[in-house]
């Protein structure tokens, strides 16, 4: 059973009775997941919330175009906080890898101490303590920044796991050819670091789509927001929240396809070698 360099660091790779185990553990969550949808049908239909009429307002273009406007506001607060989270993550992540203590202690604080708060506290800090301080954001960075801040420590460990997946030479192979630390890190090894944890990224910025769901804690017209107030408009609750549960789904799912594409196609990439043209120079590998 093949892994990535990344996977490799993390964990080992699961023995035969390994994956015998989380084969059955699929197929027992599966089924028990089964079970507990049959049983929710079940409810629903006794109650009547399965009639056709409860569902036939969302065959209409109004609904579903109010609903596309709270994924798009969605989509534009996750791509700032994950373009923010990602810069951040890089400076933490060259920061813990750094030689110098003044630089690895700092970075190393913020990761383990943002890392143990919830996001949602980060958000009401941004809500309610700092206006008492002068700084009141307007409601879409109310939400990016808490956001970007928690999610840029999960980044950084994906970025310091990629970094240290690459081998040192790499890293001597540029400052042999006279390159600083710095663009020998920037030209040479963040570049592999990236491919090699890519996956991981995608799988992050999965997770930190679905957490734009806290907006309706700042009133942001994001996707649960417009859902919360179209169920206020419409009085079908359980009917709305299941299509936005289901818009999430596919959103989501298909991350996680893109995220195993990737790692698919990482996995069969060969490793070529890349010689510096000056005479002499040593060879630089990359994947």
């Amino acid at each position: 059973m093949s892994s990535s360099p990344t996977s490799r660091l993390l964990f080992d790779d699961p023995g035969p009775r390994a994956r015998r185990r989380i084969r059955i553990t699929t197929a027992g969550t599966l089924l028990a997941g089964a079970a507990l949808v049959a049983l929710a049908l079940r409810q629903f239909a006794e109650n009547g919330q399965l009639a056709a009429e409860r569902w036939e307002p969302f065959g209409t273009w109004p609904m579903w175009r109010y609903l596309l406007d709270g994924l798009w506001s969605t989509a534009q607060a996750a791509a700032v906080a994950i373009a923010l989270a990602m810069a951040g993550g890089i400076v933490l992540a060259l920061g813990r890898t750094s030689s110098s203590r003044w630089l690895r202690w700092p970075a190393a604080a913020y990761v383990e101490v943002v890392r143990t708060i919830p996001a949602l506290l980060l958000v009401y800090v941004v809500l309610f303590a700092l206006p008492r301080y002068g700084v009141n954001m307007p409601l879409f960075w109310k939400l990016v920044v808490p956001l970007a801040v928690s999610n840029a420590a999960a980044f950084a460990e994906i970025f310091r796991a990629g970094i240290r997946s690459v081998e040192r030479g790499q890293l001597e192979a540029g400052l042999a050819v006279g390159l600083t630390r710095g663009r020998a890190m920037r030209l040479i090894v963040l570049p592999q670091a990236a491919r090699r944890v890519l996956p991981s990224l995608v799988s992050q910025s999965a997770g930190l789509l679905k957490d734009t769901s806290l907006g309706y804690v700042v009133s942001y017209a994001e996707l649960l927001y417009s859902g919360k107030v179209l169920a206020n408009y419409n009085h079908l609750l359980i009917q709305t929240y299941l299509i936005v549960a289901l818009i999430y789904l596919v959103v989501n799912a298909t991350l996680s396809k893109i995220a195993r594409t990737l790692e698919a196609r990482q996995r069969a990439r060969p490793v070529r070698a890349v010689r510096d043209p000056a005479p002499g120079a040593p060879a630089v590998k990359t994947s």
